[in-house]
C-alpha cells in the first residue's frame, strides 16, 4: 500500500489516479491512523518552505512520518517542495526542515544565467542520472521531466545525489539517501517518464 500525505498540499489526486491506471493500490493520508501499514509513503508539495513545514506540523502526522521513515525505514518519496523539505534547511524560510537527508535548499543566482531566462525554472526540462538506481531504472539521459521551482536542493553529500539537471547551474534533480528519495520535478504531470518513475518507485 503506498501512502500519500495529504497535509494540504500538492496534486494528491493526480498521484492517485497514476497508480489506479497501474493497477496499484494506495491510501490518502489526512491524519496519523491512516499512515498505519504504509508500505511506502508519498510526500508531495507546491508553494513556500514554510508553509509546508507548517501545514506538516500542523497535520499532526509529524512525528509518526519521522518514526515510520527513520526508525521503520518506509521508503519515502519527496516531491518538488516535498523533496525541499527533506532537507535541514531552506534560503526561502525561517523554519527548519525535516532534516532527512543532509542538504540545504538555495536560491538560484540570476546572475549566473547565460541566456535570457528567469525565475521559477518552470516547465520541461532533461535530467542526467549519474549513477543506476532502482528509482531511475529504464530512464534514460535525456528524459524529460517538468518542473515548476524557484529554489535547487544541494546535498552535502555529493553520492546522495541521483540526477542533474541544468538552469544556470547543474542542479540535483533527484537525491536518494538509503530509503529516503526526493525529485524535484512533478512525475504526476511528466506524461510517460513519470507514470514510469512513480512505478518504479512502487516497486522498490
Amino acid at each position: 500500500m503506498i501512502s500519500i500525505v495529504n497535509y494540504g498540499l500538492g496534486n494528491i489526486g493526480a498521484f492517485a489516479n497514476v497508480y489506479k491506471r497501474l493497477n496499484i493500490p494506495v491510501k490518502i493520508a489526512c491524519q496519523k491512523r491512516d499512515l498505519e501499514g504504509a508500505r511506502k509513503i508519498i510526500l508531495p508539495g507546491v508553494g513556500s518552505f514554510d508553509n509546508a513545514m507548517t501545514l506538516l506540523q500542523n497535520s499532526g502526522m509529524r512525528e509518526y512520518l519521522d518514526y515510520l521513515v527513520l526508525n521503520e525505514k518506509v521508503p519515502v518519496l519527496g516531491i518538488c517542495v516535498g523533496m525541499q523539505i527533506l532537507s535541514k534547511s531552506s534560503e526561502e524560510g525561517i523554519l527548519p526542515g525535516l532534516g532527512w537527508i543532509d542538504a540545504h535548499v538555495k536560491k538560484f543566482d540570476e546572475s549566473l544565467f547565460v541566456h535570457k531566462t528567469r525565475l521559477p525554472h518552470m516547465g520541461w526540462n532533461t535530467i542526467k542520472p549519474l549513477s543506476e538506481n532502482h528509482l531511475l531504472y529504464k530512464i534514460k539521459d535525456g528524459s524529460r521531466f517538468y518542473f515548476l521551482h524557484s529554489y535547487y536542493f544541494k546535498c552535502n553529500i555529493i553520492e546522495n545525489e541521483l540526477s542533474h539537471t541544468e538552469y544556470g547551474l547543474s542542479f540535483a534533480s533527484s537525491v536518494n539517501s538509503g530509503n529516503i528519495f526526493g525529485v524535484q520535478f512533478h512525475p504526476e504531470k511528466s506524461h510517460k517518464n513519470g507514470i514510469l518513475l512513480l512505478n518504479n518507485f512502487a516497486n522498490l
